[in-house]
């Protein structure tokens, strides 16, 4: 007999994956380095960043099958290979003042192995806790969101004492290493697995295991209303959550008056209810379920994203930012297990790749509609009314959502009590 390996071991592994992978996010030291060297605009290298999260959508969508296919071990190799290659090459364009070729290696390359990196673990962790899919998949996407809190004094360090290329290479090299230790751990549980004791519980009454709705493929999954009603909601979210990310600096100092210091130590603080927000909110998911968890996001947001523009008390303001942050890192951890209460984890992956695409788009939309607003307002404030409108929006489909699950459930009673 085989031995089964232990599920806190493959939680640490995609933990190291995603902690490795999250540094995209501090990407933002690399930006006055390299306008200083090369004197390339902000605009050129910011572009850098674009592409990675752009091929992260991408291929989270299109590699989605090879992580069902090959596992999670193949998946996390495939991604320690490029996100490595891409960091190392980021070194070599450094070195030949390519930008070019930083675009190709560091945002395409580099792209490619934060799409697969960022499902193949989720996937896997949803099958090994059954019993607490939201914690789980909540830890390993905290780590994403930490990542850059990791990352960033240890970019600054090396870029001050090494140079730029030279931190591609040492944090490439690293990265390299870490993922693919990472992976080799990473496997899917026995088929049937469950927790010790988990099935005798439920035999004997203590527990009652929850059922998935339905075991689809992804081309099944898409064909369904409730994949798109996953993807819009996602889409509000991360579109509300990306816009007050990239604006949360000068809106607080429009806003609350806070020196640029000051608005630049409270985006600091807030990342971290980013990151804090992703195990908390998916660990509540677990008790209240993904249907409430994902309603009390935007009944919540509505009501914040009206308040702030009205609110000029500093203390305030500060704590309603802080909500916000966790539920926009809340709106990524949770999806994962949401995905696989409707869909089942036969294709969770997959589904989850193609689900992602919303990410993606995201990017582009919430910070280019944050700044047109603020172009054509002056004011950062009037975007956050229109976010609010578009939270009514998700609010109605979370609603909807609940009418189709709510129908699923009765087709299986029905399918149940016709086979007995």
């Amino acid at each position: 007999m085989k031995k089964t390996k232990n599920r806190w071991l493959i939680a640490a592994s995609a933990v190291g994956i995603h902690i490795s992978i999250g540094s995209v996010y501090a990407w933002s030291n690399f930006t006055n380095p390299l306008i200083e060297q090369f004197g390339w605009t902000s605009k050129e290298v910011q572009l850098t960043f674009s592409l990675a999260i752009l091929f992260l959508g991408l291929s989270a969508a299109f590699l989605g099958h090879f992580v069902e296919k090959h596992g999670p071990r193949k998946a996390g190799l495939l991604a320690a290979g490029f996100f490595g290659a891409g960091m190392l090459g980021a070194g070599l364009a450094v070195n030949l003042g390519s930008l070019p070729f930083l675009y190709i290696t560091y945002g395409v390359l580099g792209g490619i192995g934060l799409g697969v990196g960022y499902i193949a673990p989720v996937s896997t962790l949803v099958k090994w806790f059954p019993d607490r899919r939201g914690f789980a998949t909540g830890l390993a996407i905290m780590g994403f969101g930490f990542a850059a809190a990791v990352a960033s004094p240890i970019m600054d360090a090396l870029i001050k004492s090494v140079g730029t290329a030279n931190t591609f290479f040492i944090l490439g090299a690293a990265y390299l290493i870490i993922m693919t230790l990472s992976s080799l751990y990473l496997e899917r549980p026995p088929a049937d697995w469950a927790p010790e004791g988990m099935k005798e519980k439920a035999a004997a009454g203590k527990i009652k295991i929850k059922q998935d709705l339905a075991q689809l493929t992804a081309n099944e999954a898409v064909k369904t209303s409730r994949f798109y009603y996953l993807w819009i909601m996602l889409f509000i979210n991360v579109t509300c959550g990306i816009a007050i990310l990239s604006a949360a600096k000068p809106l607080a100092q429009e806003s609350i008056g806070l020196t640029t210091g000051e608005a630049a130590t409270l985006v600091g603080v807030l990342g971290i209810f980013n990151g804090l927000g992703r195990l908390a909110w998916a660990s509540i998911s677990d008790y209240i379920g993904r249907p409430n968890t994902y309603t009390i996001f935007f009944v919540s947001q509505i009501a914040l994203f009206l308040l702030l523009p009205m609110t000029k008390e500093a203390i305030l303001f500060q704590i309603m930012l802080a909500i916000v942050y966790t539920m926009y890192g809340g709106g990524f951890s949770s999806i994962p297990a949401f995905i696989g209460d409707v869909f089942g984890t036969k294709q969770l992956g997959a589904i989850h790749g193609y689900i992602l695409t919303a990410w993606a788009a995201a990017g582009l939309a919430g910070p280019m509609f944050a700044a047109w607003m603020k172009d054509s307002t002056g004011s950062y404030a009037s975007s956050l009314t229109s976010f609010a409108i578009l939270f009514v929006v998700a609010l109605i489909v979370s609603i909807l959502i609940r009418f189709d699950i709510k129908k699923l459930r009765k087709q299986n009673e029905a399918y149940e009590s016709m086979a007995s």
